[in-house]
């Protein structure tokens, strides 16, 4: 299959069509992004109609931006109408201009004006990725007419494993599973045996909010209403995943020092992954000459006892790790929801109490280390009272870092800031500069510097 197609006869392409018929959609888009772009055109042009949107869906935004530019304004106008809705959107909004206005004026006006419609939505809201394709239901109608209904509409529908029920008004009375349609009498009412109590979302609510939602029921969809309770759409919990998907690697960027990004790595190109960097690298570097500035503080006392300087890196790595502990519990804590901003008490009382225990057993090993491997004679000072220092400000420094990785990831959610930005790289420089004014600030007073 990595030949262009080309190079088939007419027997090897109908048997080629009858082998990509029945080979899963998702297959085949991997096969087609592994080829280059004009096999991978001609591949897809040899796909039958019914197969092609599906393959469609699952192709990267450039192999579709160039499937669309070389294919006709037709076979644009089937591709699209025939993808399911929430598709259709998220594949209009990525593509350029030109891309977008040829692809609207091939479609259906009925089409186009939802699609339009849809395209108002604030980016990451669930209005923007809702679809409207579901099969509703009214109360009265009984089991064997909601199956026959299904069997005439629910070829199209996205999903059909759970149906809404609404009234004369669209407004949203309850749902029912299509296990409980198999398992209920043919002369059932809906009425009677759909669920009422049913949890749904608004179009302006938080996409990444229902996800949550979607986690802790179990769904595998629900309905989306507007301001006045009328059912509008449902989101459907293959969107949830990319959703979930595109936070989580939002906030992986964000915990390394990384500016997000949307492109995959190897079709990015090398400016844009350096603008992503290197805006983070110059403020580290820059706030961590404030460590810099404290050594130089503390000149007299690293020149009076410079074996202090040995312990700099064991101290800044110890703490960065403990600080990093926390923020990465905390943060996602709070993307889970297992967090809010009010259990910031209970969250300080929980890591102050595991700080002074990691701290002890930290700051007792490395007493013992100091006792072990340095000798008073060599030194020239006593070495019990080096390890104190230098263990005492040990348990300081770790007690510190872990309130500080706690505590940030909670502000900056306080201020409307995405938790993940106070992550490593931050915490990190903070504790750092932190750790030396402790242990010079003890070693001074030990020693009587």
């Amino acid at each position: 299959m990595s030949q262009a197609a080309t190079q088939y006869n007419a027997r090897e392409i109908h048997e080629l069509r009858e082998t990509l018929r029945n080979t899963n959609p998702v297959d085949v888009a991997e096969r087609l992004e592994s080829m280059d772009d004009h096999q991978a055109i001609m591949l897809f042009r040899m796909l039958p109609k019914d197969t092609a949107a599906d393959v469609f869906a699952y192709l990267s935004r450039d192999m579709q931006e160039n499937i669309v530019n070389a294919i006709q304004d037709y076979e644009i106008a089937h591709i699209i109408d025939e993808l399911f809705l929430d598709d259709a959107v998220d594949f209009i909004e990525e593509m350029p201009a030109g891309v977008v206005k040829r692809v609207l004026s091939n479609l259906p006006k009925e089409k186009r004006n939802i699609i339009n419609h849809f395209l108002k939505y604030p980016d990451g809201s669930v209005g923007s990725i809702m679809t409207i394709e579901y099969v509703d239901l009214k109360e009265f109608l009984t089991v064997a007419e909601t199956f026959a209904r299904i069997r005439r509409d629910g070829v199209d529908k996205e999903t059909i494993y759970t149906l809404y029920v609404i009234d004369s008004q669209r407004k949203l009375l309850g749902a029912v599973s299509a296990k409980k349609l198999l398992l209920s009498s043919p002369d059932d009412k809906i009425g009677d045996i759909m669920q009422r109590e049913i949890t749904s979302a608004t179009t302006a609510d938080e996409a990444e909010s229902v996800a949550n939602d979607f986690r802790k029921y179990g769904l595998l969809a629900m309905p989306v209403v507007d301001a006045e309770g009328r059912l509008v759409g449902i989101v459907t919990v293959d969107d949830i995943l990319e959703i979930q998907e595109e936070v989580a690697t939002e906030d992986f960027e964000l915990m390394a020092g990384l500016s997000p990004s949307d492109e995959p790595y190897l079709k990015t190109s090398i400016w844009t992954l350096v603008r992503n960097r290197l805006p983070w690298l110059i403020i580290l570097m820059l706030i961590g000459i404030i460590a810099g500035v404290i050594l130089d503080t503390f000149e007299d006392a690293i020149s009076a006892i410079p074996v202090l300087v040995t312990f700099i890196p064991m101290l800044m790595n110890t703490g960065g790790a403990g600080g990093s502990q926390s923020s990465t519990l905390v943060i996602r804590g709070l993307a889970l929801g297992e967090v809010a901003l009010h259990d910031i008490f209970k969250v300080l009382w929980r890591e102050m109490r595991i700080a002074f225990i990691c701290g002890a057993a930290l700051a007792l090993v490395n007493f013992i280390r100091v006792l072990l491997m340095y000798n008073p004679d060599t030194l020239g000072l006593s070495v019990a009272l080096l390890g104190l220092s230098v263990s005492l400000a040990l348990w300081i420094t770790v007690f510190m870092a872990k309130i500080v990785g706690c505590s940030l990831p909670l502000l900056a959610k306080r201020l409307k800031l995405d938790p993940a930005v106070m992550a490593a790289p931050v915490i990190t420089t903070v504790v750092d500069a932190s750790s030396l004014l402790v242990f010079f600030g003890i070693a001074k007073a030990m020693f009587g510097l």
